[in-house]
């Protein structure tokens, strides 16, 4: 039977695993050449298809860009509002600040200032004044002077027995609605805002008034702490004229909410840490009067056994400052002489420290000593 007649009787699947066989084979001569080549054309053909590897992936690489809410989470400003965590680079940069040490009782200073605020506005605007905190957070002073809206105006303090400065903030809406109250504005209306002008001499007194009022609060908040005296100093309203410490200093800042019905605005209240320096450790406290390391029972019963310490007075007649040959040609029967007389008072001493005299007499059929003067410790 010839080859012809063979593959006329083969079945269709015969026939695609027979053509199957003679492709592996023509794949393994072709192998077999490829091998036969020369070496130095074989790394060129290498070279050539990892270049074109390469290039692929450059263009790939090329092909990704990033869009705006993409690059702006990785910077870390995708963040909304003031209280949105920050992440991506900004996280990083401002690690330090927000590890930055707390201080647990500006909360209670500023709680406290709150509602000497709500009642000294009242008065001062015969109107119905809701103060309410906001935040208190930790910036860098130039972050925080960047990102001052403007028109505000900008009232540099001093804090006079910490000889140091702050920085109290009045935005452009608690401004004009402070202007339209004082000078008696229909209520129920907002207050007329004239932007792109500068304040006149009039709005700036009347804002004048009200942070020399905010002032007195903030220093009636301190004054449970430590008493403080805070003055102002001066208004701008450029916030080049307003800087009180570098940029890089770390500040707490105390954002406050002040409404009067339909009006109202913002009062940011700046303190750097060096101006809080001269009472960090009362700002440590977790709570008002905390004393640490310290235990009353312990001390109360401390000072009862001491009260109770048995200890030795001795009454000095006179002293006398003899040369050691002297003393030891004394006999029995020698005499020593005490420039004193007998009326000079008796010095009670309990050690080596003096602590009474008095003059000598008898009470009961005993030498005594009537203590007349409390002998103070002489400064070395």
């Amino acid at each position: 039977m010839t080859g012809t007649d063979e593959l006329d009787q083969m079945s269709d699947e015969e026939r695609k695993v027979m053509e199957e066989w003679e492709n592996m084979a023509d794949d393994d001569d072709s192998a077999g050449d490829a091998d036969a080549d020369d070496s130095s054309g074989a790394d060129a053909d290498a070279d050539d298809s990892f270049e074109d590897v390469v290039l692929d992936d450059d263009d790939d690489a090329e092909a990704r860009v990033l869009n705006q809410d993409e690059i702006d989470s990785l910077l870390g400003f995708d963040g909304e509002g003031d209280g949105a965590t920050s992440s991506g680079v900004m996280a990083l940069v401002n690690s330090a600040m927000v590890n930055y040490e707390r201080l647990p009782m500006l909360d209670v200073v500023f709680d406290r200032l709150v509602r000497l605020m709500s009642t000294t506005l009242r008065n001062l605007t015969s109107d119905n004044v809701e103060v309410s905190l906001d935040q208190v957070s930790t910036v860098r002073f130039g972050d925080y002077m960047n990102s001052i809206p403007l028109p505000a105006m900008l009232s540099v303090f001093n804090a006079e027995e910490w000889d140091n400065n702050g920085l109290l903030t009045t935005d452009s809406a608690l401004i004009y609605s402070i202007v339209d109250v004082l000078l008696g504005g229909r209520k129920g209306t907002p207050a007329v805002r004239v932007e792109g002008r500068p304040y006149t001499t009039i709005e700036t007194r009347l804002v004048q008034r009200l942070v020399e009022v905010i002032l007195g609060d903030l220093s009636s908040a301190f004054d449970p702490l430590s008493p403080v005296s805070f003055g102002l100093d001066r208004i701008e309203t450029n916030p080049r004229f307003a800087t009180i410490t570098q940029s890089s200093n770390a500040c707490v800042l105390a954002r406050l909410r002040v409404d009067m019905g339909d009006r109202g605005g913002r009062v940011e209240i700046l303190l750097p840490y060096a101006t809080l320096e001269p009472i960090r450790e009362l700002l440590l406290q977790m709570f008002m009067g905390e004393k640490f390391g310290r235990d009353s029972i312990w001390e109360s019963h401390l000072t009862e056994q001491l009260y109770k310490t048995d200890i030795q007075l001795q009454a000095v007649l006179a002293e006398k400052t003899v040369s050691l040959d002297d003393m030891l040609n004394w006999e029995v029967g020698s005499q020593v002489t005490f420039n004193i007389q007998p009326g000079d008072p008796v010095e009670l001493r309990c050690g080596h420290f003096p602590m009474y005299n008095g003059p000598v007499g008898q009470k009961h059929g005993k030498i005594a000593v009537q203590i007349e003067r409390y002998l103070e410790k002489e400064e070395e």
